[in-house]
């Protein structure tokens, strides 16, 4: 129904603030229209099991092949997300793109993560 293998998920890291906290839900889309710069989408990177929200900063698509590459960043981050894609990887592809973010659920893991980290500050 909604095109994504995923629908939800949660925002694990503070790189999307102020739009987005540690703990908001987020819930995707994907159709097969074209990604646009600005965006908010999340991706996998090969090798890594944890998908990430990011935004799109920039959109290439190659005249010859018709395929679309994507360049993200955090909105809280100084710089792009390439030293996060796989070895040798400047751009993801479409099959990298989960879903894009159409609407989202704020706070509602917010005290389980305060609380996990508190319990991991006693436990440690």
């Amino acid at each position: 129904m909604t095109g994504s293998e995923s629908p939800v998920v949660v925002v694990l890291s503070e790189s999307m603030e102020p739009g987005f906290a540690r703990g908001d839900i987020l819930f995707l889309h994907m159709s097969e229209d074209p990604i646009r710069a600005g965006e908010i989408v999340v991706f996998n990177v090969d090798g890594r099991d944890i998908p990430i929200v990011h935004r799109v900063i920039k959109v290439h698509e190659r005249k010859d092949t018709g395929e679309v590459y994507v360049l993200t960043k955090g909105d809280n981050n100084e710089e792009d997300d390439r030293a996060l894609y796989a070895r040798g990887q400047h751009w993801l592809q479409r099959r990298h793109i989960m879903g894009r973010a159409v609407g989202y659920y704020f706070l509602i893991f917010t005290i389980f993560f305060e609380l996990l980290g508190f319990c991991l500050m006693l436990d440690g």
